[in-house]
């Protein structure tokens, strides 16, 4: 058995607040998969260095819009792959390197599986026995594999496999010539995109009746109906056999109940299905319940506004959480934020003295207020807060504008592309309660409403208190924003 003054586990975000201040711990980390988490390895970071190129294909495909000719552009898979694998493995690599050579003698990295055999113990996949008077937990989560009769969970992303999740579909030798999506929220709706842009046959199975569904019923319905014009979407369905024979993958489709009347094939054969049906928290391959921790309805680890782990609705002294595994928000800059309120206090913790002891006055709370996500399709998608119909399950009286985008100068200049900017808002305190935009650069255009619900700036003196620059893209939140109907 090894004791240690500080155990991390998982090195994506949670290798972030790892600095000097705790430079005087005996510290373990423990990583069985690859440094940087998701983001660096198989999510927003590469997944985005494959969707700007291929939004660009798809640009060129549809130049004669903009009294444009050209031919479709070919992607060089390979070369793809090698520019920007080079770049995520390299920085991988370094990652490890630095936490395991010389410059860090205090660390010592545990490259094995580990899982909670009791109160801040662990044991790793070789059978060592760790245990620490501190522990932060940050493993993250991992592709939910839904059951499908004939479909062998334990061979998705084995080599040669046709059945992948975004852990390794990027990974692929070539592109598949047919595709199957599982799935319509946010890492469906990038893929579909990505691989559709580089000429492969795309279908996407939705079970509901609108993609990204989770969003505002209005913007889901947008991004739906634009989505739709270009690409295979059945919606109401759901895969109910897998079959696999002569290299091909054949899906029996049944109706999900959740489409009156939904018009679906009986099957569909293709070269390779993706599944991207969620994720799910770390917890259970964690064994948490081994150390009596807490999880909430959808497998999370139970937190308090400090990032503290609870059992029993208490904070377990000396241990803190961050990142999917615990966070409300499965998003990257979410992590980032909760890795700094536990380098906080986790140093406040260890200035204490005994696990656990910091007084709360100490500590700094967690902000999840004004959190932003995007979606890096065709069209982009970004959300803010909250729809409009929690805006009114809440109990605002919620004014309402909807602006296009062709409304503004730039959208002429794009031809009209589609686009609309939503924005909710409180009648009353003028304050912004949520946002949704559909159409080009919305993860970019969004950033004024973040900055006015994250710092409580009335709407309208957003709208007038500032100069917005003619004819940018901007002049749409503008407008948007001088349309919402508040009280006198």
């Amino acid at each position: 058995m090894t004791h240690y003054d500080l155990l991390l586990i998982g090195t994506g975000s949670g290798n972030m607040f790892l600095d000097e201040r705790f430079a005087g711990l005996k510290t373990a980390v423990a990583e069985e998969w690859h440094f940087g988490g998701t983001c660096l390895n198989v999510g927003c970071i590469p997944t985005k260095m494959f969707v700007y190129p291929a939004t660009v294909a798809e640009q060129a495909a549809q130049a004669e819009r903009y009294n444009l000719s050209t031919t479709h552009p070919q992607v060089d898979w390979s070369a793809l792959q090698e520019r920007i694998f080079s770049r995520i493995d390299s920085i991988e690599a370094g990652g490890r390197e630095y936490r395991s050579g010389d410059r860090q003698p205090n660390i010592t990295v545990v490259p094995e599986h580990v899982h909670f055999t009791g109160e801040k113990t662990v044991v790793t996949a070789s059978g060592e026995q760790i245990t620490a008077d501190r522990i932060v937990i940050a493993a993250g989560a991992h592709p939910f594999i839904p059951p499908i009769d004939g479909l062998d969970p334990s061979r998705v992303d084995t080599e040669g496999f046709p059945v992948v999740t975004s852990n390794t579909v990027m990974r692929r030798p070539a592109p598949p010539r047919r595709l199957i999506i599982i799935g319509s929220g946010i890492i469906a709706m990038e893929f579909a995109h990505v691989f559709a842009s580089f000429g492969t046959e795309v279908t996407v199975l939705a079970r509901g009746p609108r993609l990204l569904g989770n969003l505002d019923e209005e913007a889901a319905d947008e991004f739906t109906r634009l989505f739709a014009e270009s690409h295979t979407v059945l919606t109401g369905a759901q895969a109910k056999r897998f079959d696999l024979a002569d290299g091909e993958v054949t899906l029996t489709i049944e109706p999900s109940g959740r489409v009156a009347e939904a018009d679906l094939p009986d099957t569909l054969t293709a070269d390779a299905v993706l599944v991207a049906t969620g994720r799910v928290p770390n917890t259970a391959e964690l064994a948490v319940s081994a150390a009596e921790l807490d999880v909430v309805a959808d497998e999370r680890l139970a937190v308090d506004e400090y990032q503290r782990v609870l059992s029993g609705g208490a904070p377990v002294p000396g241990v803190f959480a961050l990142g999917d595994i615990s966070s409300p928000h499965q998003l990257k800059h979410v992590a980032n934020h909760e890795a700094k309120v536990v380098g906080r206090n986790l140093a406040a913790d260890v200035a204490a003295g005994t696990p656990g002891s910091a007084p709360d006055d100490e500590l700094v709370a967690v902000n999840h207020h004004a959190v932003p996500g995007a979606v890096f399709s065709s069209p982009q998608v970004a959300y803010l807060g909250m729809s409009e119909q929690n805006a009114r399950d809440a109990g605002h009286d919620v004014t309402v504008k909807v602006q296009k985008y062709s409304d503004v100068a730039y959208g002429w200049a794009m031809a009209d592309d589609p686009g609309i900017v939503k924005i909710i808002a409180d009648r009353d305190s003028r304050l912004v309660l949520g946002a949704q935009i559909v159409g080009h650069e919305a993860s970019m255009i969004i950033q004024p409403l973040i900055q006015a619900m994250a710092f409580g700036q009335p709407a309208d003196e957003v709208a007038t208190g500032q100069y917005w620059i003619h004819p940018a893209l901007p002049e749409v939140i503008e407008n948007a924003l001088l349309g919402l109907d508040f009280s006198d």
